[in-house]
């Protein structure tokens, strides 16, 4: 429990400890009842000493910049089963989401089983004391706390890859001209905008300010049977609404007035890359990160790699990029799920043997990916760790 240094500084403690209990009270950070219900077991007698890493530390302090992914494959040879993890000191780790820097795991082995144990520093056995002057001071609980993947990992990619059908695109508002005709558009540059429809939102709605340019899209063809499962509008950077599309009059070459649209006025507040006319644009969500709650698919989860997000001359995805794969809420992906990668082997040619026959190697594991955005029949996942490059066509399994 913290220490404060006098009772003025009470009111702050219960304030923290108010805005803490509004943070397990709203949900962010999500426990199912599946991994509520292991952790309790688990804590009954602990981990089997089989399921530790064999580099487990016998004592970690948490450091600013670590995640709960990371810790939990310090402790455990698997890290997406953190309810383990959590379950070994169930009755100090209340919520597995909210560990913070400076906490002291120590690691217990007896009886053929683990447990951890929590202390901090400064405070024997405890969490630390912490000093507060006699004034109102404030500071988000929810900032402090480890996520369970390094955000700027993942953030970027809710926003960008987007799975739509050619329709919607086709369809959506695109930018006909900038100032100055010039043909190459980026960052900070003015330009004007029709929509197929004659509309573009006025910016008095807040909810439509703020927009996404896409080039067109990718067809993401399923590797097993050839089947358009959707298109991949590329992202091409932000802009904002300035004005929306007005009606004008003009007159012709012989004197004649008419009435025609006059093109909306985007600033282009960010370009990913060189943005041309044609491009389109679509309404932005929201930004919000989701502290995701990695978790074994389901037994008999199989996918496999539609596609490599980014440029399209990328032919290969390492550690921490992102890939498309074949299967999405249709088929019982939810964000957080945890996929082994399985490299399909080469096709080699057997040179010790007369006949010279080819002879396909078999496949092997390869590391593990995390989904983390889904759509009706495509999803997007990270890729955790891998030994080798990861290639379109490679399978994904539930992990073992």
């Amino acid at each position: 429990m913290t220490a404060f240094s006098n009772a003025r500084t009470c009111a702050v403690g219960a304030m923290l400890l108010a805005a803490l209990s509004t943070l397990h009270a709203q949900g962010h950070f999500p426990i199912t009842s599946t991994q509520r219900a292991t952790a309790q077991q688990v804590a009954q007698q602990g981990v089997p000493l089989s399921e530790l890493s064999a580099t487990a530390p016998d004592e970690y302090t948490v450091r600013r910049g670590d995640t709960l992914w990371g810790i939990s494959g310090m402790f455990l040879r698997r890290p997406w089963r953190w309810p383990e993890l959590w379950g070994m000191n169930l009755d100090a780790i209340a919520n597995p989401h909210l560990i913070y820097p400076g906490q002291v795991l120590y690691l217990d082995k007896s009886n053929g089983y683990a447990r951890l144990r929590m202390g901090g520093a400064g405070a024997p056995g405890g969490t630390p004391t912490v000093r507060l002057s006699p004034r109102t001071r404030s500071e988000s609980l929810a900032s402090m706390a480890l996520p369970t993947l390094p955000a700027h990992l993942l953030e970027p990619f809710l926003v960008q890859p987007l799975v739509v059908d050619a329709e919607r695109l086709a369809q959506a508002p695109r930018i006909v001209a900038t100032t100055d005709e010039r043909v190459i558009m980026a960052s900070a540059d003015r330009a004007y905008v029709r929509g197929s429809t004659g509309l573009v939102p006025q910016p008095d709605s807040a909810a439509t300010r703020s927009w996404r340019i896409f080039r067109e899209a990718l067809a993401l063809k399923d590797p097993d049977t050839g089947e358009i499962l959707g298109y991949e509008a590329q992202y091409m950077g932000q802009a904002e609404l300035v004005e929306g599309e007005t009606l004008v009059s003009v007159q012709d070459a012989k004197g004649n007035v008419r009435e025609s649209q006059a093109p909306a006025t985007i600033d282009i507040t960010d370009a990913k890359s060189e943005i041309y006319a044609g491009d389109r644009l679509l309404p932005a969500p929201e930004r919000s990160y989701a502290n995701y709650v990695p978790h074994a698919a389901q037994a008999d989860a199989k996918a496999r790699v539609v596609s490599l997000y980014g440029d399209s001359a990328v032919k290969f995805a390492a550690q921490n990029q992102v890939v498309a794969i074949n299967r999405g809420t249709r088929d019982g992906m939810t964000a957080g799920q945890v996929l082994q990668i399985v490299t399909q082997g080469d096709v080699i040619v057997d040179k010790t043997a007369g006949e010279r026959e080819r002879v396909q190697l078999p496949r092997e594991q390869n590391g593990l990916a995390m989904v983390f955005r889904t759509f009706d029949r495509v999803s997007y996942a990270l890729i955790l760790e891998v030994r080798r490059p990861v290639v379109v066509g490679d399978h994904l399994v539930a992990p073992r």
